[in-house]
C-alpha cells in the first residue's frame, strides 16, 4: 500500500511540474522545430574506419567546403535546390580527390532526411532529432561520419593538411549570429538547459503521431 501511493504521489508531483512548464515546454519546442527545419546538415561517411580511409574522408571534405556550393542560397529552399542540382558534380568532385590519392572506391550523394543524435561541433551543440542533409557515402560507407551545417554555412576551410578532423575547419561565428535569432543560439550554445524539455517535446509528439 505505502508503495502505491509513493507512486501516485510521484506521478502527481511529475504532472504538477509538466503543467506548471507547459508553456515553457511547448515555446521551447515549437522553436526547436523551427531551427530543425532551417538547417541542412552536411554528413560524409567514410568507408572504414582505417587511418587511410579516414584521412581520405576528411580530404573530401575540406575539397567540398572550399568549393562553397551554398553560399549563394538565402534560405533553405534555395540550399536543397542548389544540392539537387549539383549533386552529379559534388559526387565527381569527391571522386576526383579520391582519384588524386589512389583510392577506387566510388562516392554516392544523396538528399535526404536524417536522424542525428546530439551533435558538437565549437561552441555550439546541433539537438537531436530528424534534419535534412546532403549524405556523402565513400565506398561502403562503414567508417566514422564527418558532419557539419552546410547551411547556414557554419562550416569554413581554414587551412588544410592537417589529420585532426576539426584542425583544418573553422566555426564561422558571425554566420550563426546573423542566422539564428537569440532564442536559437540559446538552444545551440546551452543544450543541458533544454535537454528535458526537448525530450518532453519530442515524447509529446510521437505520441500524437502515433
Amino acid at each position: 500500500m505505502k508503495r502505491t501511493t509513493s507512486a501516485v504521489m510521484a506521478a502527481g508531483l511529475i504532472l504538477a511540474i509538466l503543467i506548471s512548464n507547459a508553456g515553457s515546454i511547448i515555446r521551447d519546442g515549437r522553436r526547436l522545430d523551427r531551427l530543425r527545419g532551417r538547417v541542412l546538415r552536411l554528413h560524409i561517411l567514410a568507408n572504414s574506419d582505417s587511418e587511410e580511409d579516414q584521412r581520405l574522408k576528411l580530404l573530401v571534405r575540406d575539397e567540398l567546403l572550399r568549393r562553397g556550393y551554398f553560399s549563394g542560397a538565402s534560405d533553405l529552399s534555395e540550399a536543397e535546390a542548389i544540392v539537387q542540382e549539383c549533386l552529379g558534380d559534388i559526387e565527381d568532385t569527391a571522386e576526383g580527390v579520391l582519384r588524386e590519392h589512389g583510392c577506387t572506391d566510388s562516392v554516392t550523394a544523396e538528399l535526404e532526411t536524417t536522424d542525428f543524435t546530439d551533435r558538437v561541433y565549437g561552441d555550439i551543440t546541433m539537438p537531436s532529432g530528424e534534419y535534412r542533409a546532403l549524405r556523402i557515402k565513400i565506398g561502403k560507407a562503414e567508417g566514422h561520419n564527418w558532419w557539419c551545417v552546410m547551411y547556414p554555412p557554419l562550416c569554413i576551410p581554414a587551412a588544410c593538411g592537417s589529420e585532426d578532423e576539426e584542425a583544418d575547419v573553422a566555426e564561422d561565428e558571425s554566420a550563426e549570429e546573423e542566422y539564428f535569432d537569440d532564442g536559437e543560439l540559446d538552444i545551440l550554445k546551452k543544450p543541458k538547459k533544454y535537454k528535458v524539455r526537448f525530450a518532453i517535446w519530442d515524447k509529446i509528439k510521437s505520441i500524437i503521431d502515433d
